[in-house]
């Protein structure tokens, strides 16, 4: 058994594996589109081959302009036996060659809301899930996926914070100060790997490197000119998103968080967004209910597959 990266040769294979109807993120549009703008890679692909024959693939996701990347799109596999050892195998493969201080990678699957009263997707995602977790991805995290649509009209806009843009350092701060008693899981490992102003600053560094534009962001205040929070509205590849936001520890409770939420839509409403996603931690009930209340609609699920907190 040989693990290589892909080269053009395996492009028609790669696109007939693509093709066969799976669990995985990928579709061979969302492949071509994804290699050309460069979060597909042929060196983040890599493949199982037994006497010269493809047995198994797995895409990678990352940034274009990244070093590494970042989370599993698909595992696939046309062997005989168990495919178990074998994504496994290409898993820890691509974790071995990261460097240490990397952000430890993830394995996302896109779901319908009532996956699991479907036995064929229940079916496949067990050894994928099984392959993950013998690599060390063993934390299960369930987050909900709303959209907005310009059809569900537009929420009340806020008339009691402001909104101002602000440097870069503004929002490090404020990230730090919001992460306290974070109901986000990704936030609470990113914490424990980095600290609170390493995770705030990597968090910064993120949002910077995608497609929706940094003059977006925005700090929120009251009418008595405190600090409330913040909100970020941006994009990713498939378009509008609601990137982050967030309301001071102390206060919260006051449903500011529907303010910030609606400042995003309407933001992003007035780019000519046609449509505008986000997610949350299924634990994360507060942000849930927000959503609902400003009129998104959950329409999926997202699993995502990681490295336990430290």
């Amino acid at each position: 058994m040989t693990i290589r990266t892909t080269v053009e040769a395996d492009l028609d294979t790669i696109l007939s594996l693509i093709e066969q109807k799976s669990v995985n993120t990928v579709t061979l549009d969302r492949f071509r589109e994804y290699q050309a703008k460069g979060y597909y890679r042929n060196d983040w692909t890599l493949v199982v081959e037994t006497d010269g024959k493809i047995q198994a693939l797995a895409i990678w996701w990352g940034m274009p302009n990244g070093d590494q990347p970042y989370s599993i799109d698909g595992l696939y596999y046309v062997g005989d036996g168990d495919p178990v050892p074998v994504w496994t195998a290409l898993i820890e493969h691509t974790i071995a060659s990261r460097p240490a201080d990397a952000e430890p990678p993830e394995y996302h699957s896109f779901l319908d809301s009532d996956w699991q009263d479907n036995p064929d997707v229940v079916a496949a995602l067990e050894p994928r899930r099984q392959a993950a977790a013998a690599a060390g991805l063993t934390q299960i995290t369930d987050r909900l996926r709303y959209e907005w649509k310009p059809a569900y009209g537009l929420p009340p806009r806020s008339t009691r914070l402001r909104f101002e843009p602000a440097d870069d350092e503004a929002f490090v701060d404020v990230f730090s100060q919001v992460s306290q008693g974070s109901l986000d899981a990704g936030t609470a490992r990113e914490i424990a790997r980095l600290g609170v102003e390493g995770a705030a600053r990597e968090e910064l560094d993120i949002y910077k490197s995608m497609p929706g534009d940094r003059a977006w962001w925005r700090l929120a205040y009251d009418a008595d000119g405190k600090l409330i929070g913040f909100a970020i509205p941006s994009a990713n590849a498939g378009g509008p998103v609601v990137g982050y936001l967030g309301v001071l520890p102390e206060h919260r409770g006051h449903r500011y968080i529907d303010d910030l939420l609606a400042e995003i839509t309407h933001m992003l409403a007035e780019t000519g967004a046609e449509q505008i996603r986000a997610d949350t931690d299924f634990g994360n009930v507060p942000m849930a209910k927000s959503f609902e209340r400003q009129g998104y609609r959950n329409f999926a699920v997202r699993r995502v597959l990681s490295f336990p907190e430290s």
